[in-house]
This record gives structure tokens, sequence and C-alpha cells, in this order.
């Protein structure tokens, strides 16, 4: 049996300013991306308070979190003004299960989203295994996460003593309390799992350059980290996104057979019509006499 985890609910954080700031910018990238990609069937797994394919129109979509993060999730679920008119609303809570046993059958998922789902796993190894099994060739994962080398990833570390702080002061916390023993994985370490795991990291982003402050006025005061941090230090965003599509490595020869070219033999050379025409009769052959000698004239 899995060892029972701590989760602290994350409603509270994502009502804070800070946690609708980060949510805002990973709603827009999720819509963005899984607008464009297309299948029969995907699924999210983990997070449900953010609506990862509900621009998504793939005709079966489902919602997958485990025992633990249920019991933190709101009834009925928040749901968030559609991006544009006729848009598809948030997605039930369809399944529950583990992340690291997913209920679906090998390739037969067109795509699979992943918010803070690693993050949240007993076994992060083991939910990519099990993603990759499921997926389909030329499937596709998007994976949104934490950076642990940012602001965010430092004010991470500091977690445990700052949740001590604010429960003391009964002010709302600036990230959301992970379960214990989990750590936020960075983009290259990430992409060389998925590597392992014949996936090609197609691409991906990095946002959230603001500091994890409280308070709506201070964050409002540093807009302008937005475009410096794009345009000066992109990969420390305290939030990125990755697109990887799952490969499979059909068999080909190593090498070209050759076939040596078979050489035509040459012809023999014609003396006899040369011969007549200087005047000389050609010798007579050993199989013509011997036809002369028994009567075949």
């Amino acid at each position: 049996m899995a060892q029972e985890r701590r989760i602290i609910e994350s409603d509270p954080w994502l009502a804070s300013p800070a946690g609708q700031y980060v949510l805002a910018w990973e709603q827009a990238c999720l819509d963005q991306v899984v607008s464009d990609l297309f299948g029969f069937h995907a699924v999210q797994l983990g997070w449900p308070l953010v609506q990862a394919l509900r621009c998504n129109r793939m005709p079966h979509r489902w919602l997958l979190t485990d025992q633990a993060q249920a019991a933190s999730v709101p009834r009925p679920l928040p749901v968030l003004p559609p991006p544009e008119p006729g848009a598809a609303v948030a997605l039930p809570l369809s399944i529950l299960a583990d992340y690291e046993a997913l209920p679906f059958p090998a390739n037969s998922l067109d795509l699979v989203v992943l918010p803070h789902t690693l993050e949240l796993a007993e076994d992060a190894h083991q939910t990519l295994r099990e993603v990759e099994r499921v997926l389909v060739p030329e499937g596709k994962v998007v994976i949104t996460g934490f950076n642990p080398t940012s602001l965010w990833g430092l004010r991470r570390r500091t977690a445990a003593g700052a949740a001590r702080a604010d429960a003391f002061h009964h002010r709302t916390p600036a990230m959301p309390a992970l379960h214990e023993g989990s750590e936020l994985l960075g983009w290259r370490r990430l992409r060389d799992w998925l590597r392992l795991l014949n996936f090609d990291v197609e691409g991906g982003r990095h946002g959230c350059y603001r500091p994890p402050l409280r308070t709506q006025a201070w964050l409002d005061r540093w807009e302008w980290a937005e475009r410096a941090g794009a345009r000066w230090w992109p990969v420390f965003g305290g939030m990125y996104m990755m697109v990887a599509t799952k490969r499979v490595r059909g068999m080909r020869l190593v090498g070209k057979l050759k076939r040596a070219r078979a050489t035509a033999p040459a012809a023999p050379a014609v003396v006899a019509n040369g011969a007549r025409s200087a005047g000389h009769e050609p010798a007579p052959s050993p199989t013509h006499s011997l036809f002369e000698d028994q009567g075949f004239r």
C-alpha cells in the first residue's frame, strides 16, 4: 500500500493573487497548445482546478485524479469563463485511480496532460512510464510544473518554515504546499527522463517572472518583470510547460546490400566474312568436316 500522503488544500492558495496569477498563465498556455492537437481520446491527470482540456476538440476526454488529491477538490468544481464563445466547459471528475497504474490499455490515448502531476505523484518515474504505455505512437504529452531554478523554486525550498509562519499568523501561503517528500523537476532533468522513454521534446515555454508575492498591489508593481524576464532571463521563469511526442522506432537495414553485377561475356570476333572478302576460304571447322564425312551435305 502506498505511503499515506499529507497534502494541504490548494484552494486557499489558488484564491490568492499569486494563485490566480499562476493559474491564469497556465490556463492560457494549455488553451493554446491543446486546441491544435487532434485525435480521439484525451486525459488530464491531476489538478482538477486547471481545466487543461476545455479547448481540446477530441470526442472523448476524461479527468483523472487520485484519492489523496480528490479529497481537496471542492464540490462542485469552479467553472472558469471560456476563452471564446462556444468553447467547452470544465470536465467533470470522471476517473479515480493511481497515477502509477493508469486504467487504460496500452496504445489507447492520443493526448495526456500532466498539470503538476509529477510533483504530486508518489513515483514520478513510474507515472511517466505509464503515460508512455497508454499513449499511441505519435501521441502527445503536455507537462506543466514549477521551475526549481527560479524565485518560485527558491520559495519552495523554504516552504516548510514559511508554512509554519503562515499558520501562526493566519496568512495565505505564497505557494501551494506539496506532499511530504515531493520535489520540483527541472527542465533538463525532465527532458532527460522523456528521452529515455523514447519521447521527442518538441518545445515549450517558461513564464511567471514575477516573484511569489502575496498581495495584488505588489504583483502589479512587478509587472515589468514579465517583459524583462522573457527577454533577458527566459529560462528562469517560475513556471514551465513542455510538449513531447512518443516515438516508436522502426526497424531498418544497416548498410546497403551490394549485388555483384553480372558481367556479360565478350562476343567472339567474326572473322569468317572478313576472310571471304579478302579472297581466302576459311578453314573448315571440325564439326563441319565430321558431317561431310558422314554424308550429310
